[in-house]
């Protein structure tokens, strides 16, 4: 997952080092688990838990709504949190916190032409650092 770690950081605009390297590793985990359902699973779980507005704004072409860690502990769900905090090392708020502020631009940028990716994640995460270069 080296280099998808790569590619979020040049999206994010982070180092890709030390906690910066933890969070993304945390969120490529979360993106493209199989058990939660990656991508379309976070934004159906966002959807389930009255966020759609939300999570729909990320995923257009529009305004990205910002979202709250409380927002984000809600969408998420405590299991999905409680798993990305204990690999984070922190607290469940501080995770959220955290994810608050990544997720809305990273969701964002693998959904460039308004809809949830159906075929590889990662090609489409290459695809879309290639337009960046």
């Amino acid at each position: 997952m080296g280099l998808f770690n790569d590619i979020l950081g040049k999206l994010t605009g982070s180092s890709g080092g030390g906690a910066d390297s933890a969070v993304t590793n945390a969120i490529v985990g979360l993106l493209t688990s199989k058990e939660h359902g990656g991508l379309s699973g976070l934004v159906e779980s966002f959807n389930k838990s009255g966020l759609g507005d939300i999570v729909s704004s990320w995923v257009g072409t529009g305004k990205n709504l910002p979202a709250t860690a409380d927002q984000i502990a809600k969408g998420l769900g405590s299991s999905k949190l409680g798993a990305i905090a204990s690999q984070l090392g922190v607290s469940p708020d501080e995770a959220s916190s955290t994810l608050a502020k990544v997720l809305p631009s990273i969701v964002d940028k693998l959904t460039p032409n308004g809809q949830v990716p159906t075929g590889d994640l990662l090609q489409q995460g290459l695809n879309i650092l290639k337009g960046k270069l």
